[in-house]
């Protein structure tokens, strides 16, 4: 893997219920802090805290990285890409053009994440991340339902992939990998909600990705999973999520990387959950 424009990741587990209080702290750093969002106020809804504590974590990698939030910036593109620009003060200018931080968020029900990478600006926008639960929706159809509900996002060759012979664990999880694929490249060419995802086609065992049937160069899709332990009331639940990166680096060919242990992943990516989160609010707006 390249060490031009480093890869890091932060994912941050929703692993329990959040209490009043926490959301309101949440929800007050984000609103003082994230001017180019306004998440809604509505503590029963857990899906403005999710989005809360999604937006939290770019505040958390700043701070991590000993930078005032005085100091920085968010910027985005015409295409809704984000980056955070430092201010400039006594770098010089070299190291301030290759001082851009590029980032994605992505959340899915009990899992947060944050894709970034730092370099030059045209390089940094480049970013995206998919997440996606290893789950059918809505929760107790058939693997068979849901996968042919998500027939018209895959091309022919993706649907022989998920041929319902295989059994249903690796259809789902088959599935699964696919659709956090499309995501990750769709979000990181900065594409709106109406693409259509069936123009994408990722040939897992050939290692090919293509777009409207021609070979995307120069990516790399980095895939792994996350699994986590959720209190839900008095039951612990285990949630798998198929999770990936995908950063245009601009080679001749377009990479995939598979990351399939804890310690592939720790010199990467950085897992924390909510009581590692709220620990660190005060300093979050320092």
């Amino acid at each position: 893997m390249s060490t031009d424009c480093p890869i890091l990741i932060w994912m941050l587990s929703l692993n329990r219920e959040y209490t009043q209080e926490e959301y309101d702290a949440c929800h007050k750093v984000v609103d003082e802090c994230v001017e180019h969002i306004k998440v809604p106020y509505d503590p029963p809804n857990p899906e403005t805290f999710r989005q809360v504590m999604t937006n939290m974590l770019p505040l958390l990698m700043m701070r991590h990285r000993r930078i005032p939030r005085a100091k920085w910036r968010d910027c985005v593109t015409p295409h809704g890409k984000h980056w955070i620009e430092q201010t400039p003060d006594d770098m010089p200018p070299e190291k301030f053009l290759h001082s851009m931080i590029g980032y994605h968020l992505a959340h899915e029900t009990s899992l947060c994440g944050m894709a970034m990478t730092q370099g030059i600006q045209r390089k940094v926008v480049n970013i995206g991340l998919g997440i996606k639960q290893v789950a059918v929706e809505p929760r107790g159809v058939t693997v068979k339902a849901y996968s042919e509900s998500m027939a018209h996002k895959l091309t022919p060759t993706e649907q022989k992939l998920i041929a319902p012979e295989l059994g249903d664990e690796v259809v789902l999880r088959r599935l699964c990998i696919l659709l956090a694929l499309k995501s990750a490249y769709i979000k990181a060419i900065g594409q709106p909600a109406g693409f259509d995802w069936a123009r994408l086609e990722f040939d897992i065992p050939e290692q090919m990705a293509r777009g409207d049937g021609l070979p995307l160069q120069g990516w790399e899709f980095r895939i792994f999973r996350s699994s986590l332990g959720v209190a839900r009331r008095d039951l612990l639940v285990e949630e798998h999520y198929q999770c990936v990166c995908a950063f245009f680096r601009g080679t001749k060919e377009s990479t995939f990387v598979w990351h399939e242990s804890a310690k592939e992943l720790e010199s990467w990516v950085q897992f924390i959950n909510i009581d590692q989160m709220i620990k660190v609010i005060p300093k979050l707006t320092a």
